[in-house]
């Protein structure tokens, strides 16, 4: 199926799992292949050649590329408590994202609270009055199959919004709080990378579940080493003149983020029910974490070569922002 709006564009995509891996010639022992930009920068250092580590197709400046807006929110929890609180906050949240900029909004996990099928429609019922196309991965409370049944088949899916390329990978399992991607996913983010780049497109990556590897005072919660960890940031790295962002939900600790894989944005998006304030910059934590714990969604910008989060908490105006360079932009 696919839906057309103002150069945005969504493909339901069957992964094509069964097809041969692009992977195959890895080095063996390696985890993952060697990085183009690598044999690049030797190659340059050899003949003194300048060096622009973007492909031929990614080489416009960002001044040429379309401003983007978009929006993002997370961890609604339906049926949270056995009340109908999270239905009141969702019905709330829908509303305010009805009326917020931005072309589509990107939901990353826990649809509904420990795997309470019947919420999904109640889900479905106000994010039907967005009013804008709405795109969810399965968080760790939302069972693969009742997903599949309630919200799409099949889970793992592309987004295009104009020159920007959203992949969607569904890594949360129900009986754990970490990660898990399966080699025919790498396989499949592995495509959808190259075909992206072929096509002149930047890519960011929504999952529920963090792949980065946090460490106290942090939640802890991963796509652990065994479990595509490695696989998955070798990839990356061999794509890292397209692939700007990794986004994830799961940690309501509002906006968590970390820059310390390269230019590689990795963001754990708020909850719309409920934050919690872990004191993570008083406790020199890497990275950064807003210093705002209502319950909410983001407001995404990104205009030349720079990312915009706006903090927009629920029944209030948007309180705090961050602005961060997106270098294989810049």
């Amino acid at each position: 199926m696919s839906r057309k709006r103002s150069g945005y564009r969504s493909d339901f995509l069957v992964p094509a799992y069964a097809s041969r891996s692009p992977l195959s010639d890895w080095p063996a022992g390696h985890g993952g292949p060697q990085p183009n930009r690598r044999r690049w920068l030797a190659a340059c250092a050899a003949g003194g050649a300048a060096c622009v580590l973007r492909p031929h197709c990614l080489q416009a400046s960002s001044a040429e590329l379309q401003p983007l807006e978009f929006l993002v929110v997370s961890d609604t929890h339906l049926g949270y408590g056995g009340s109908d609180r999270a239905e009141r906050q969702w019905e709330q949240t829908s509303a305010e994202l009805a009326d917020a900029p931005g072309e589509v909004v990107f939901h990353l996990g826990d649809v509904v609270d420990r795997r309470r099928e019947e919420q999904y429609a109640i889900y479905r019922k106000y994010r039907d009055r967005i009013g804008k196309p709405v795109h969810e991965v399965p968080g760790n409370h939302d069972p693969q199959p009742l997903f599949a049944r309630h919200i799409r088949d099949p889970i793992d899916t592309v987004v295009e919004l104009h020159w920007l390329r959203f992949v969607l990978l569904g890594n949360a399992h129900t009986d754990s709080h970490d990660g898990f991607l399966e080699d025919k996913q790498i396989r499949w983010l592995d495509e959808q990378c190259r075909s992206a780049r072929k096509s002149g497109k930047y890519v960011i990556v929504c999952m529920h579940v963090p792949a980065h590897s946090n460490r106290h005072p942090d939640r802890g919660w991963y796509v652990r080493p065994g479990h595509g960890h490695r696989r998955l940031y070798a990839l990356l790295e061999h794509h890292a003149d397209c692939v700007l962002a990794l986004f994830h939900g799961h940690f309501h600790n509002g906006i968590r983020g970390w820059e310390d894989h390269g230019a590689l944005h990795e963001i754990c998006f708020p909850s719309a029910l409920y934050n919690q304030n872990r004191r993570l910059e008083v406790q020199q934590a890497p990275g950064y974490n807003l210093n705002e714990f209502r319950p909410g969604f983001t407001q995404v910008a990104i205009k030349n070569g720079e990312l915009w989060l706006r903090y927009k908490p629920v029944r209030a105006p948007v309180s705090l922002s961050r602005k961060q360079s997106l270098k294989p932009l810049s």
